[in-house]
């Protein structure tokens, strides 16, 4: 994941929620000033537990803009910049 793109791309399948915490985090931490947005692949099959997760928890999140999402219920993309 090379974090220093305009798009960032995570994929946590198989990630408990406490796990997708710590990487979202870290992407956070990591993310370029110019990245515009981490997507974040959760996946859905398994439950939803992920997506809630992300959409509540970072929806106050000082260098999250939005929270919309991806273009399939597995996918939440957090806005970091606007184009």
């Amino acid at each position: 994941m090379s974090l220093s793109s305009p798009f960032v791309e995570l994929d946590l399948h198989g990630y408990t929620t406490d796990m997708a915490q710590v990487e979202i985090d870290r992407a956070l931490r990591r993310v370029s000033p110019s990245t515009y947005q981490l997507r974040i692949i959760h996946g859905y099959h398994g439950g939803t537990n992920l997506r809630s997760m992300i959409q509540y928890r970072y929806r106050s999140h000082p260098k999250v803009k939005r929270i919309m999402p991806g273009d399939n219920p597995g996918v939440t993309i957090l806005v970091l910049r606007e184009l």
